[in-house]
């Protein structure tokens, strides 16, 4: 079974394929004669999470005969672990990225087991940063140089890299060429915050096979921007080195 990152949120009439791959992993996980169960973790920071959830769960329940378990983060405490017993499939969606991690990061022990067994995962936008071991969870600076514009910032100052669900072995950002946030992907490597990043651009998913695997499939429209660090002269922003790679869809690559 595989993880999905995908960089933006769900877009089932541009972006169909990414709902449709992980639809038949669910359909198949819960195997023949059982209807599947999928845990859907939606935030809105307005506390109203429940307008959010039609846009993850409509496009699902028409691929797939399933049951839908929304986990509503935003009106109340983080994700009860307990919210995840026994699902066939997690979809974590998109939305303010230090939100997502306050409300499942106590489930994250869980949500890696169950990606160990063979849940697949889709996580869209917010949902795909919080994957990694390090996830880059927002911020617009780093020692005081911007890397990309203010309005990606996710409400932080200084970019943070923070304890993530550990189901991806890169940190990740999102709306790569779209949102300008390469470059902010690019600086966490170069400033050694992270020595490998991947900016995955709107209408664009990775498919990673296990939470450990070395390499990932792209597919969409779009680009994915791999970023590794390259020795340079020291820390900080100004001291090191990053190679970028720029893979479109394709086959992974040994």
């Amino acid at each position: 079974m595989s993880i999905y990152l995908v960089g933006a949120g769900p877009d089932a009439e541009s972006f169909p394929e990414v709902f449709d791959l992980f639809a038949a992993e669910v359909e198949l996980r819960a195997g023949p004669g059982r209807r599947a169960r999928i845990a859907v973790v939606v935030h809105d920071s307005g506390g109203a999470p429940m307008t959010r959830l039609p846009e993850y769960a409509g496009p699902l329940q028409e691929r797939v005969d399933c049951d839908v378990v929304p986990v509503l983060l935003g009106n109340g405490g983080p994700a009860d672990p307990a919210a995840f017993a026994e699902v066939d499939g997690v979809v974590v969606g998109g939305g303010l990225t230090p939100a997502y991690l306050r409300g499942i990061g106590n489930a994250s022990p869980t949500l890696a087991q169950l990606v160990r067994r063979g849940v697949p995962y889709l996580g869209f936008s917010a949902g795909a940063m919080v994957a990694p071991g390090r996830a880059l969870i927002g911020g617009y600076r780093i020692d005081g140089i911007e890397v990309c514009g203010e309005e990606c910032s996710e409400g932080l100052v200084d970019l943070e890299v923070r304890e993530g669900l550990g189901i991806a072995p890169f940190a990740v950002d999102v709306h790569a060429a779209q949102a300008g946030t390469l470059s902010r992907a690019v600086g966490a490597v170069a400033a050694g915050l992270v020595d490998h990043a991947v900016a995955i651009d709107e209408g664009t998913a990775i498919i990673l096979a296990a939470a450990e695997a070395g390499d990932y499939t792209v597919i969409g429209a779009g680009t994915c921007w791999d970023i590794r660090e390259r020795p340079g002269r020291g820390p900080g922003l100004g001291g090191g080195a990053a190679v970028v790679t720029a893979r479109t869809a394709g086959p992974a690559r040994n």
